[in-house]
């Protein structure tokens, strides 16, 4: 009698557990990358000013969802990681080195949880707004011991056999180190099985029957990463195409589900920059992402599970004392790279030597300076002596991070932007600080605590029951 009661509440807990945290059979997991929480809170002090609604009177979508927490991002031999080790993280469940990519730090292979979706019979997808073979993304298919091995990642990517990919294209054969033994990457995708969309129009109109997908930024020779949200043209991939090309391709004749990551890339290579307005947009553009997502939720809310972290914060951007001027970034019209662009072909227009007035229309133009924003005369002085040193010299000083190499002018115009919306950054590296958790749907009571990033993945198994 004993023994049945005892197997009978077994069965009920069992039933409980399992109404409690039902089983994720479509699971979307975005990152953005370099996002902390500030990159998260000053998007929506900006979109309540915007709004005109007042404080606190407008909030992103992912903030929107029922569990909101934070995670630890560290690796195995740093206090702050890099993209690599949380990538692998945030895939795999394990800590490892700083530049690692699918490999534990004794450089044994770790399973990914996308690996573990398809092996369970589920449909993958991989996507970013950056190389499809950089850190984050290859963390969820390769193995390998520097992330840098980009033409080998690339094999990784085609052993892998997943379902659909998405980015700005590839990191080719030129960062191979012997180039006579690495065939372009783009033919072997293609004998692969999967058909190359070079933009979303392309997709829409010759990947509607592919089984297999790779979509790609329309010019893809030359873009080392999709435009950023505040310089895209028509015809640029934004990330929430990539996520309805995504959704296409993994829901065709599947009945089993699908595992989908999707990484806003471009937020972290603005933090770098310490390029507050564009970051603030490519926050913005994750979001738009996230809202197809939930619109899928919507419509199979007991087994789909949303899921936003972040690999790092990067940055450390804060907001200073009394009110903020957050508006004021609403002028920049162009990231600091393209203002870069725009600046070398002004000087080359007027044969190296633009004058003070013609910087002063295109900082107008570009910024809001002067017309839109006040300048101080300690701030016209720090451009002025800028273009004295540089410009009226036909020079060119660098501002140089981790992915540019900025004009000095254009850097010096992005750092008073800054100061007038009154907001600081404390490095144009990565930080150890604390980066947000966002979940909705099947699972979702998983992630309401305090977490490491490895207990991302682990929880994302554990709902879909991979």
């Amino acid at each position: 009698m004993r023994k049945c009661i005892f197997i009978t509440f077994l069965s009920m807990l069992f039933v409980c557990t399992q109404a409690i945290y039902g089983q994720a059979k479509y699971v979307f997991y975005f990152i953005g990358d370099g996002m902390g929480v500030n990159q998260v809170n000053l998007t929506e002090t900006y979109l309540s000013a915007m709004g005109g609604g007042g404080r606190g009177s407008a909030s992103l979508q992912m903030t929107q969802f029922p569990v909101a927490s934070f995670i630890t991002t560290f690796s195995a031999n740093a206090d702050v990681t890099d993209s690599a080790a949380a990538g692998t993280a945030l895939a795999t469940g394990n800590k490892t080195n700083n530049s690692y990519i699918g490999i534990d730090p004794d450089e044994k292979r770790l399973e990914t949880v996308a690996e573990k979706a398809k092996k369970a019979g589920k449909k993958v997808g991989v996507a970013s707004t950056v190389p499809i073979n950089h850190a984050t993304p290859a963390a969820f298919y390769a193995h390998r011991k520097n992330r840098s091995m980009y033409y080998e990642i690339s094999q990784d990517l085609l052993a892998s056999d997943f379902d659909f990919f998405g980015g700005a294209g590839f990191y080719n054969r030129d960062n191979f180190y012997d180039k006579s033994k690495a065939p372009d990457i783009f033919p072997l995708i293609e004998q692969a099985g999967y058909f190359i969309a070079k933009g979303f129009e392309a997709f829409k109109a010759d990947g509607g029957k592919s089984k297999k997908v790779v979509l790609v930024q329309n010019n893809w020779e030359e873009a080392g990463a999709i435009p950023y949200a505040i310089d895209r043209k028509p015809g640029d991939l934004s990330l929430k195409e990539i996520t309805e090309a995504a959704i296409d391709v993994l829901t065709r004749d599947n009945k089993k589900g699908f595992f989908l990551m999707l990484e806003g890339g471009r937020i972290d290579w603005g933090a770098h920059g310490n390029d507050g307005a564009t970051v603030i947009q490519e926050v913005i553009d994750m979001d738009e992402a996230i809202k197809v997502a939930y619109e899928f939720y919507k419509k199979h809310p007991k087994e789909t599970l949303i899921v936003i972290t972040a690999d790092h914060d990067t940055g450390g951007i804060t907001a200073g004392s009394g009110s903020l001027n957050v508006r004021a970034f609403q002028y920049q019209k162009q990231s600091q790279d393209v203002l870069t662009d725009r600046i070398h072909e002004l000087q080359q227009s007027k044969n190296g030597k633009a004058s003070w007035d013609d910087v002063k229309a295109l900082l107008t133009e570009t910024m809001g300076f002067w017309t839109k924003i006040p300048i101080s005369w300690e701030n016209e002085k720090i451009l002025r002596d800028t273009y004295e040193a540089t410009l009226a010299k036909n020079l060119d000083a660098k501002d140089k991070n981790l992915y540019a190499e900025n004009s000095l002018l254009a850097a010096k115009a992005k750092q008073i932007l800054n100061a007038v919306a009154r907001v600081g950054w404390s490095t144009s590296s990565h930080s150890g600080d604390y980066v947000p958790v966002f979940a909705i749907g099947a699972g979702q009571e998983l992630f309401t605590h305090k977490m490491d990033n490895t207990d991302i993945p682990k929880n994302i198994i554990r709902a879909a029951k991979y």
